[in-house]
């Protein structure tokens, strides 16, 4: 449960830095780390996207596990 926030909240974190690319072509990623090919970025990036895929599998689960556990 809560390995399931962490990730929706990192999730979260890369919509809103989507979102800020798109809207406004600023990547706060890039900005906060000092470039996209900042070693701090592409761990970013990397767990970010770990996040996104985990949030995959919330999609298959019933809610009836989730209160169980």
């Amino acid at each position: 449960m809560i390995l399931d926030r962490i990730a929706l909240i990192l999730v979260i974190i890369g919509a809103v830095n989507w979102g800020s690319i798109g809207l406004f072509q600023f990547d706060l990623v890039s900005w906060i780390a000092g470039g996209q090919d900042a070693v701090l970025a592409r761990i970013i990036y990397t767990v970010v996207a770990l996040a996104g895929l985990w949030c995959i599998s919330l999609l298959f689960r019933s809610r009836e596990t989730e209160y169980n556990s």
